[in-house]
């Protein structure tokens, strides 16, 4: 009987020893830094256990030993606090530092950025190519009242709320302008700032134009004069779903549309696309200038005139240019 218990003890004091240098080792191997040489980005999906997530950061190579990182997450419950979605892993993380991670909740920060003049169509089609987003888009919004900009989001969040944040930010920045704008404009209503506005977005590519560009139609508005926008014109054959892929003929110009403003006196019935928050601030508040005509100067910008006839040479002047420029070709 007392060889018995001596050999007891013995077999006892030597699996504590083991359990004791087995928990060293699982210790260490915890706080060791990973097997990967890269930063690794995955997805965790809603409803993924333990195991499965163990096993994920292995086969990506984030983790040398699952069963550390198992047996710890369950040791400090660590397990039922962890949070879905994209994660980056940083070169060389430790198990602890990978769970801390995901008990942490900061999640990749993806992007998607909306050129200025965009239509709505552009727009929805892009969220809807746009990877990391779901869900559908309803109601669809209308021309106009989404602000191009960039957008943060994390990997799983709705396209919805883009759109909704998109319509907040125009809303916000149009009240802001609006209640700033210069005196004396012959605009009656925010929502004519945001079609002029959509206007001398297609107009110029250039910042430093906007203003200039805006004051002409300004002044035509005052004056009774029609707008002779060609993308007004382009939206009505169009209604902003695809580009027109074209030049612009005789016969478009004379087409009846709404949006023909060379056809049709003051504003169009609405926004031809989604303007930037310069082009509406160029408009609320636009160069003081007599100017009434501009066109293409050939390089990127436009000639600016104050009368008729200096318009009239102006365009001829483009258009010797763009048949040299054809020649050349």
């Amino acid at each position: 009987m007392g060889r018995f218990l001596k050999f007891l003890s013995f077999v006892l004091f030597g699996l504590s020893l083991l359990a004791a240098g087995a928990a060293l080792w699982g210790n260490a191997r915890y706080k060791d830094k990973g097997p990967s040489e890269a930063e690794i980005s995955i997805i965790i999906e809603r409803g993924m256990g333990i195991d499965a997530i163990a096993r994920e950061l292995h086969r990506v190579g984030i983790l040398a030993v699952p069963l550390v990182f198992r047996i710890a997450a369950r040791l400090l419950e660590a397990d039922k606090s962890l949070k879905a979605g994209e994660y980056a892993f940083p070169p060389g993380i430790s198990p602890k530092d990978a769970l801390e991670l995901l008990q942490s909740g900061k999640t990749v920060i993806r992007r998607v950025t909306f050129a200025e003049g965009l239509s709505t169509a552009e727009i929805l089609g892009l969220l809807r190519r746009t990877e990391g987003l779901q869900g559908k888009i309803w109601p669809v919004p209308g021309e106009g009242v989404l602000l191009p900009e960039t957008y943060h989001f994390s990997y799983g969040d709705k396209r919805q709320t883009i759109v909704r944040r998109m319509a907040d930010g125009m809303r916000d920045l149009l009240e802001n302008l609006w209640r700033n704008r210069a005196p004396g404009l012959p605009l009656a209503f925010p929502l004519e700032a945001v079609i002029l506005a959509s206007i001398v977005e297609k107009e110029t590519a250039l910042a430093s134009e906007r203003p200039r560009v805006a004051a002409v139609f300004i002044n035509r508005l005052r004056k009774g004069m029609r707008l002779q926008s060609d993308p007004t014109v382009v939206y009505g054959l169009t209604r902003g779903a695809r580009p027109l892929g074209r030049p612009l003929s005789r016969g478009d110009l004379k087409t009846a549309s709404p949006y023909n403003t060379y056809l049709v006196g003051g504003l169009p019935p609405g926004p031809i696309a989604n303007p930037g928050s310069a082009s509406l601030e160029a408009v609320l508040r636009p160069m003081e200038t007599d100017e009434l005509y501009f066109v293409a100067d050939g390089n990127g910008g436009h000639v600016f005139a104050k009368t008729l006839k200096q318009h009239n040479r102006n365009v001829a002047k483009w258009r010797k240019l763009n048949r040299a420029n054809k020649t050349a070709k």
